[in-house]
Parts: C-alpha cells; sequence; structure tokens
C-alpha cells in the first residue's frame, strides 16, 4: 500500500518494511535478531527456526525491492552476541547494499562490531524533511519514521472473536513502524479521530479507513 508524506511517497509492505522508491532505501525497525536464541539459553522451549525466520523475511523483501540501502530504525539486536550474530555476520558479507543503523535501546553490541562490517551506526538521521529515530520523537520541520512500539492493533469480531495483528501507525507528523522481527509481541493502540492505522495481513497492507 502506498503512502505520501509531502512530496514523498512511500510502500508500506506486508512484511512490515516501509519502502522509499525515490531514495530505492528500505526501512526496517526492531527485527531483535538474537532474542530467539536469548530466551532458549535462559530455558524457554522455542523451536530455533523461528530466529532462522527474520533472515528469511529480509531476504524476500530484499528479492522484490532490490535495493541499494538499507537503514535499521533501531534494535536490530535484542541482547548480547549468541548463535545470530554469527548468522548476521555471513549474512552481511553476502550483501551488496548499504546499511545504517540507527541506534535502539536493545543494541548493546559495541558499535564498532557493526563497523567491521561496513554498517554505519548513528543516534538518528535526517533525510530531506524526514527525521528518523528509534524512539517516537517531535522534531519541528520533520516527519518522524521511527519503531519502537511494535504496534499492533486488535480487530473483534462477532461475539468474542478477537486477533491482534501488527500495523503501521500513523500520526500527523509520525510514522511508527511494526516490529519486523518474529516473536517480539505487541503493543496494542487506540488511534484517535485524526490518525490511521494500516494492519499487516497475510500478503498485503489494508487501512482500517
Amino acid at each position: 500500500m502506498k503512502l505520501t508524506y509531502g512530496n514523498s511517497q512511500f510502500i508500506m509492505h506486508s512484511s512490515g518494511s516501509l519502502y522509499w522508491p525515490s531514495k530505492e532505501v528500505l526501512l526496517i525497525a526492531d527485527v531483535h535478531f538474537g532474542k530467539i536464541d536469548h530466551f532458549r539459553k535462559n530455558g524457554s522451549a522455542l523451536p530455533n527456526e523461528v530466529g532462522l525466520e527474520n533472515f528469511k523475511k529480509l531476504d524476500r523483501v530484499i528479492d522484490e525491492f532490490q535495493p541499494k540501502g538499507i537503514i535499521f530504525l533501531g534494535d536490530l539486536f535484542h541482547s548480547t552476541q549468541n548463535r545470530d550474530w554469527d548468522r548476521f555476520t555471513a549474512w552481511v558479507k553476502e550483501q551488496s547494499i548499504k546499511m545504517t543503523l540507527v541506534v535502539g535501546n536493545h543494541d548493546i553490541i559495541p558499535s564498532y562490531y557493526f563497523e567491521g562490517l561496513g554498517i554505519e551506526v548513528v543516534p538518528s538521521l535526517n533525510i530531506d524533511t524526514l527525521f528518523l529515530s528509534h524512539h517516537p520523537e517531535e522534531k519541528q520541520g520533520f516527519w518522524n519514521i521511527c519503531g519502537h512500539l511494535h504496534p499492533g492493533y486488535r480487530l473483534r469480531g462477532q461475539g468474542k472473536q478477537q486477533l491482534k495483528l501488527s500495523c503501521f501507525y500513523k500520526k500527523e507528523y509520525q510514522l511508527i513502524l511494526p516490529a519486523f522481527g518474529a516473536f517480539t509481541g505487541h503493543f496494542l493502540i487506540e488511534p484517535k479521530d485524526n490518525e490511521d492505522v494500516f494492519i499487516l495481513a497475510e500478503n498485503e497492507v489494508l487501512s482500517l479507513r
């Protein structure tokens, strides 16, 4: 689904990524690599395949858009280095696109490890009239694109049926991206009248308006 802000047009993808065609850049928030291994290490019985899905999902969206760059909007990794770091290192070495990490609160791995892989590490980023950050922030004169919240929306059917789905959450001067990673959970939102919600269906993005 297309989304326009000013002179910029974006594509909201069912993966939770946001593509910026004029810049040929993918924006991705909250992958949380290493979260599965982190929980498995602490005794949770989670299948290893869930963590591998993040890599497969990244490959699919890269194949679809063929971007020249990826900007990760924070929480690329969930914790310290574990087996996913080795997988990530191998994955990055196979890529030929520029990568930038806007640091999030979970990104505790030292920046020089990412920089050693050729990934630029920044606290935030201004591009044209966009302000890219991890946490939702307001910056006068800019439209903020961010992550962190893992926004989700509860759909209610007849009776007691309920379904929680990830979503893009658009405010007047802000777009909050859904968490890209598997096993990340939701922060359920209640949009105001002047706000938009775009839910992620299986292979499409749907507006609630």
